[in-house]
């Protein structure tokens, strides 16, 4: 009797960890494209920022139908490419920051 209890309880455990953690890359994301944002990466770094936030939206639909192995790609994928872009826009801000002024 206390196997099978066991078995239940690994199962149930096991089922809940998709939309766990589809989630917790969903708020990854969230927070990255935030950053990204801030950095201003819509306009210094396009594709990236787009690419971000495509596969964000993409990931929140899989979650809506429970695929929740492909929204934890997705999500991953949305997080690498919000990283990139933040890097990006703020290595171009330091490149502007350092570039010489020119003064008639």
């Amino acid at each position: 009797m206390s196997a099978r209890a066991l078995i239940i309880a690994v199962l149930v455990g096991a089922s809940a960890c998709g939309p766990i953690q589809s989630t917790s890359y969903l708020i990854d994301a969230e927070t990255m494209l935030e950053a990204a944002k801030t950095a201003q990466a819509d306009k210094t770094a396009p594709y990236e920022w787009t690419s971000a936030n495509l596969y964000y939206v993409k990931s929140k639909e899989e979650v809506g139908y429970s695929d929740f192995e492909q929204a934890i790609d997705y999500a991953k994928k949305a997080v690498d490419f919000a990283t990139k872009a933040r890097d990006a826009a703020v290595k171009a801000a330091r490149k502007n920051a350092d570039a010489p002024t020119v003064t008639p």
